[in-house]
């Protein structure tokens, strides 16, 4: 294999994979595969690595659930590294995170971006709240009085929408539509509905 491609596998046999969101682009983690995993992955058209503390291969989401359907995979000029673009079903990081790489060194500021994140950012924060409960939040509360009590939610702010809507006021449409996607997060949350799966299904609706 390592000859089809010209790869350039190291001393141990082993080659660094680096795993990427297919539609976000971001970087969700690094590992190591040999010509075996790299084989089981293009066969399944799931990610497989090899574990170098336990020496043996394992497949990512075999036991969380959290697979990454791969998409496409390149290597890069000095052939000694692999790019694995896949459509991950769950987080990427053993600590739960959406992606390994949370620890920041620096970052520049931009709010632009920051805004094009925002409904991600929010998904997080909300699901960081039913994980880690802080007294007095509006969030846990909800999640508190269960599933009758989101639902609830979800139907009365879907309502101000179409009142805000017939009252022709732009402002009231703008409130209350955040009201109403700020409720439908914690609903997916209390569902254990991730949005790459929401996104997954917009996909293939606007590719039909």
């Amino acid at each position: 294999m390592s000859k089809e491609w010209d790869l350039k596998f190291d001393e141990k046999g082993l080659i660094p994979a680096i795993v990427q969101d297919v539609n976000t682009k971001k970087v969700l983690m690094l590992a190591y595969m040999n010509e075996v995993s790299l084989e089981k992955t293009l066969e399944t058209k799931k990610t497989w690595f090899y574990s170098r503390s336990r020496k043996k291969l394992w497949n990512k989401g075999e036991t969380s659930g959290n697979y990454q359907i791969v998409k496409k995979i390149s290597y890069d000029c000095d052939q000694d590294t692999l790019l694995i673009e896949v459509i991950p079903l769950g987080n990427a990081c053993h600590t739960g995170s959406e992606t390994c790489f949370f620890n920041k060194v620096f970052e520049e500021e931009n709010k632009e971006n920051s805004k094009n994140e925002i409904i991600k950012k929010l998904y997080n924060r909300i699901q960081k709240r039913k994980e880690n409960p802080l007294e007095g939040s509006y969030t846990n509360y909800l999640f508190e009085k269960g599933i009758d009590k989101i639902l609830k939610k979800v139907g009365e702010e879907a309502s101000e929408v179409i009142i805000g809507a017939k009252n022709d006021n732009k402002d009231e449409m703008i409130y209350e539509v955040s009201d109403l996607i700020y409720h439908l997060l914690v609903l997916l949350i209390e569902k254990k509905i991730t949005m790459d799966e929401i996104k997954e299904e917009l996909w293939n609706r606007y590719n039909k």
